[in-house]
């Protein structure tokens, strides 16, 4: 007589009378696959931050036009102004020759301010590359640094849209201004809003140097077009 085992069929009878029990071959079955959500992380980094008045300045490192590379970090402990920069901007132009940014830079270096101009001008457009950046530093007199940012990563990342535009930050890395040079649109001082002509930078250096919170911490920025690639 032949015999039968029972034991498979026993087992899922009793699977069957109690659904919340695992099937025999749970036991031998693969666990899931954790998530892409589960595993990538999203946080941003320091360099893909984008600038906010009062948060820390968003890190970047470009060469000027000399080759060298200049970091922000490398100035940490000291006050920085950033002025955004194209040698061919009619706005520039004035603020620089008879404007609030004729002699400002120099003024500011003089007590230890650390001041960099940067062009976001991208290839064939106004103002870029360094041959049009060396006739601004010899028309101008510039003593600082021109750092070329020809693929608009920092610009864009500070949120540059006009030349000049101007960021100050403090000892501590944190922008503290952000915006225009002063109130007068015609950039070359004549023509402030409200009658008085107010440079910011000026106004916020000297709040630091007060220990005080910058006044007006962000304005309007006025003049050309950040030449970027799109």
């Amino acid at each position: 007589m032949r015999i039968f085992n029972l034991f498979p069929f026993l087992g899922l009878f009793l699977w069957a009378c109690n659904p919340a029990a695992a099937p025999p071959s749970a036991a031998t079955a693969s666990p899931p696959a954790a998530t892409a959500a589960a595993v990538t992380s999203t946080a941003p980094t320091a360099d893909s931050v984008e600038a906010r008045v009062g948060a820390p300045a968003p890190a970047f490192t470009l060469r000027d036009l000399d080759g060298h590379e200049v970091s922000l970090a490398q100035f940490r402990g000291k006050r920085v102004v950033l002025e955004w920069f194209n040698e061919g901007c009619p706005f520039v132009d004035k603020s620089h020759t008879v404007g609030s940014l004729k002699t400002l830079a120099a003024e500011a270096t003089a007590k230890g301010v650390v001041w960099l101009a940067i062009n976001s001008s991208a290839e064939g457009k106004q103002g870029h590359g360094e041959e049009a950046n060396r006739k601004g530093v010899e028309r101008y007199h510039l003593a600082h640094p021109v750092l070329l940012d020809g693929d608009g990563v920092v610009g864009k990342r500070y949120g540059a849209k006009r030349t000049p535009q101007m960021f100050v930050i403090d000892e501590k890395g944190t922008l503290v201004y952000a915006g225009a040079i002063d109130n007068s649109p015609d950039a070359e001082g004549l023509s402030p809003e409200g009658g008085k002509l107010v440079n910011y930078v000026t106004e916020a250096l000297a709040a630091l140097d007060a220990g005080k919170a910058v006044a007006v911490p962000e304005t309007k920025p006025y003049g050309c077009s950040v030449k970027y690639a799109k």
